[in-house]
């Protein structure tokens, strides 16, 4: 599989049409974002890039927009009650569009490229000594990926609005995953 991966700061004006349409989609109902209206999206967009701990990414894949990636300090957003966060540590919320109705091309192990190509970014353009992420713990299919791409659980977490999965990844863990070994 050849595929080219970018990953770009989020223009809101741009990308909140896009951004909006994936939230609202039933298979992004763990954000739970699917309420929203597109004016909350471009607000929800624009505070994100006005806050210096938080950031928004657009990946693409082959010039089109394919999934949403946010990144913040785990120190002062999201995990400030549940976890010590140690410098270098970047929390990550990524949202891989959903499939196209009906679908056009399926790309076996999109899903799989993305997230190599993010924690990937994370380490190597961000910066990050550990990868943190807090998913629901009922949704099985990132509990799954993060496992593959090396992410160790620490612990069950109350956050709000759900019961979460508090997990860490290395640079080491990455690269022994077998996501780690991907390069798309």
């Amino acid at each position: 599989m050849s595929l080219t991966i970018t990953i770009e700061p989020v223009d809101a004006d741009r990308d909140a049409t896009t951004v909006h349409a994936w939230l609202r989609h039933p298979a992004s109902a763990f954000w739970q974002m699917q309420h929203l209206a597109a004016a909350d999206v471009v607000d929800y967009l624009v505070a994100i890039a006005a806050d210096p701990h938080q950031a928004a990414w657009l990946g693409r894949v082959d010039g089109e927009p394919t999934f949403l990636v946010e990144t913040y300090d785990p120190a002062h957003v999201v995990l400030t009650d549940v976890h010590d966060a140690l410098p270098g540590d970047v929390g990550m919320h990524l949202l891989v569009a959903p499939p196209p109705v009906p679908p056009a091309h399926p790309v076996h192990g999109l899903t799989s490229a993305v997230m190599a190509a993010v924690v990937r970014f994370l380490f190597d353009e961000l910066g990050a000594l550990r990868v943190v992420v807090e998913p629901d713990v009922t949704n099985t299919p990132i509990t799954a990926k993060n496992d593959a791409a090396g992410f160790r659980a620490l612990r069950e977490v109350d956050l709000p609005g759900k019961r979460a999965l508090l997990s860490v990844c290395t640079r080491s863990d990455f690269a022994s995953s077998h996501l780690g070994r991907i390069h798309p």
